[in-house]
């Protein structure tokens, strides 16, 4: 289904490079601005500034004049507002509301969804709210709900990205590729430890006693990677080599 993120009267420029970037970060292209107080605010230099990057976004962005032109395409409408609207649509909260709308949006024929947001000083107009299928508040403290325009653009954006799924596998690349080691890599590599042990002096074969094991169990609950057992096998080969002789002292030194 596809995403349109509306911000309606914006009257802040940075506000629009914060949303540009919110969107950006949890995969969303299509903003569009109605009637914004600049008509130059896409290329503002605090919006580009606030937009810390995500310049495809603004440079995609639309400016109309309407709410009906934003909103072209578009069949489920999702208000966002603190406060319900008497005679207004239901008040959900996004995490309630959105994943119902991923899940059933083949079912219902849904083609796209749109995020309505009002101006930073009245928020949505009670018209704009009235037109909607839901309006959506998100939950605050009671003591303090006021949100920044690009935070809540964060918020919605992110509830509906995991709606949809989220990203998948979301673990870096060197993550993935770190495999934990198996048993036999595990036992060379304390085998290997215990000969080091030995060697400097910090166990004595004859009188061992439960170091060994004690050490096995902090590996197994470390759960080393393939990776980190090389490093541990490293460490465990320069502790055996041979110190290096220390210079003579130079004419003159003391030798103590």
């Amino acid at each position: 289904m596809h995403t349109r993120f509306v911000l309606i009267h914006t009257s802040h420029a940075g506000n629009v490079g914060a949303t540009a970037r919110a969107m950006k970060t949890m995969g969303f292209t299509d903003l569009v601005l109605v009637a914004p107080r600049w008509a130059n605010v896409l290329r503002r230099e605090e919006t580009i500034q606030r937009a810390s990057g995500a310049l495809d976004v603004l440079n995609n962005a639309r400016i109309v004049e309407t709410l009906d032109e934003a909103l072209d395409g578009i069949t489920h409408l999702c208000a966002t507002a603190m406060i319900g609207r008497d005679f207004g649509p239901p008040t959900s909260t996004p995490r309630e509301h959105l994943p119902a709308l991923a899940a059933n949006a083949e079912s219902t024929g849904e083609k796209g969804v749109a995020f309505l947001f009002g101006s930073e000083r009245f928020g949505m107009r009670n018209e704009d709210v009235y037109r909607c299928h839901v309006a959506l508040t998100i939950p605050t403290d009671a003591k303090f709900g006021s949100l920044n325009l690009g935070a809540a653009v964060q918020v919605i954006a992110y509830e509906w990205r995991q709606a949809l799924g989220g990203f998948g596998d979301a673990t870096p690349v060197a993550a993935r590729e770190s495999q934990r080691a198996d048993a036999r890599q595990l036992n060379g590599m304390l085998e290997h430890w215990e000969r080091a042990l030995v060697d400097i002096g910090f166990l004595d074969p004859a009188a061992p006693k439960k170091l060994m094991p004690r050490l096995q169990q902090l590996f197994h609950r470390a759960q080393p990677t393939e990776e980190e057992i090389h490093i541990l096998r490293g460490i465990a080969k320069a502790m055996m080599a041979p110190s290096p002789a220390k210079p003579a002292p130079a004419d003159g030194e003391s030798k103590l």
